[in-house]
C-alpha cells in the first residue's frame, strides 16, 4: 500500500454547481486543513437551464457551456480545490430529450472510455478518499448523476491494479470511497427551523415521500464554520442559481448551520481496516 505525507481526496460530481452543493463545506474543511482537493466534473453543464433572471441574456445563452466553466473555476476557487478535472462530456439533459439522444453526451458514452478517463486521473492525483454519487438515487434519477456512480466503483476498483488500463499511468490504490447524501435528518430540521421562524418552507410533500436512506450514513462531519463558503461558492453559479431562490437562501445563514450543521455520508469502500460510525473522512489513514 503506497503511503504519502500529504493527504489527499477526490469528489467527482455531474455538472458545475453540484460540488457547490453536495459537501463543499467538508472540502473547504479539509483544503484549509491541508488536505489536496481534486475536483472531477463530468460534463459541461450545457443543458442547465438558467435560474437566476439577471442571466438570461442572450450572450449568456448562447455561450453556456463557457459561462459555466468559468462559474466553476470560480466557485472551486472558493470552496479550496487544487485542481479542477473535465471528464470532456457533454450535459445529457433529461430522459427523453434532444440532449439525451446525442451521442456525445455522458450518459452515452462508452462504460469502459468513460471508466479509462477517471481511472487517469485518479493515478494522476492519488487521492486517499474520494467522494462520489450513491448507488441508491431514488429522489432524483438524472442520468448524469447515475452515469457517475456507474462509472466511479469500476475505477475505485481498476485503479489500483496494473493489468486494468495500463496506458493510463501508474496504478494507484484509493483506501476509501464514500457515497454523498443529503439526509432526511437535515430535510427535517431545515423545514422545522422555517417553521420556527415563520418562513414559508420549499420542502414540500414530495421531499418527505422519499426514500430514507438515514439508516446508511456512517460519517458525520461538523462544517458549521463553512456555511459562508458553501453560499459564496454556490452564489458563484451565477446562471444556476437565483439568489433569491428560499430553497438555497431561505433560512439565514446561522440559522440553517444551527438547523444542520453537518455534511453526511455513506463510506461504501474500505480498505484501512474496521471502522464504524466516523468524524473524520481519513480516519484510519495515517
Amino acid at each position: 500500500m503506497q503511503v504519502s505525507n500529504e493527504l489527499r481526496m477526490m469528489t467527482i460530481h455531474a455538472h458545475p454547481d453540484d460540488e457547490s452543493s453536495k459537501g463543499a463545506g467538508s472540502v473547504a474543511l479539509y483544503s484549509d486543513a491541508g488536505v489536496k482537493a481534486t475536483l472531477v466534473c463530468c460534463t459541461g453543464g450545457e443543458e442547465g437551464d438558467i435560474l437566476n433572471p439577471a442571466m438570461d441574456l442572450p450572450e449568456v445563452r448562447e455561450n453556456i457551456g463557457d459561462v459555466r466553466r468559468q462559474e466553476l473555476a470560480k466557485a472551486a476557487t472558493i470552496i479550496g480545490y487544487d485542481q479542477v478535472h473535465y471528464l470532456e462530456y457533454r450535459d445529457s439533459g433529461m430522459p427523453e430529450s434532444k440532449a439525451n439522444e446525442n451521442p456525445d453526451c455522458f450518459a452515452n458514452a462508452p462504460l469502459g472510455e468513460a471508466v479509462e478517463r477517471l481511472v487517469r486521473i485518479i493515478r494522476n492525483d492519488k487521492p486517499h478518499v474520494i467522494v462520489t454519487y450513491p448507488d441508491d438515487q431514488q429522489g432524483y434519477q438524472h442520468p448524469d448523476h447515475l452515469k457517475v456512480f456507474d462509472i466511479s466503483l469500476p475505477a475505485w476498483e481498476a485503479a489500483g491494479d496494473p493489468m486494468k488500463f495500463p496506458e493510463s499511468g501508474e496504478p494507484w490504490t484509493p483506501l476509501k470511497l464514500y457515497y454523498t447524501t443529503w439526509s432526511r435528518a437535515r430535510i427535517e430540521a431545515l423545514h422545522a427551523m422555517f417553521k420556527k421562524l415563520e418562513l414559508e418552507s420549499p420542502f414540500n410533500d414530495a421531499w418527505f415521500d422519499r426514500p430514507s436512506q438515514d439508516h446508511r450514513i456512517t460519517t458525520k462531519i461538523d462544517v458549521s464554520e463553512y456555511s459562508q463558503r458553501r453560499t459564496d461558492a454556490l452564489l458563484a453559479h451565477a446562471t444556476q442559481v437565483d439568489p433569491d431562490s428560499p430553497f438555497w437562501f431561505g433560512l439565514p445563514s446561522e440559522k440553517s448551520t444551527e438547523a444542520y450543521p453537518w455534511d453526511d455520508y455513506i463510506l461504501a469502500f474500505n480498505r484501512t481496516g474496521p471502522i464504524s460510525k466516523e468524524k473524520d473522512l481519513f480516519k484510519g489513514i495515517s
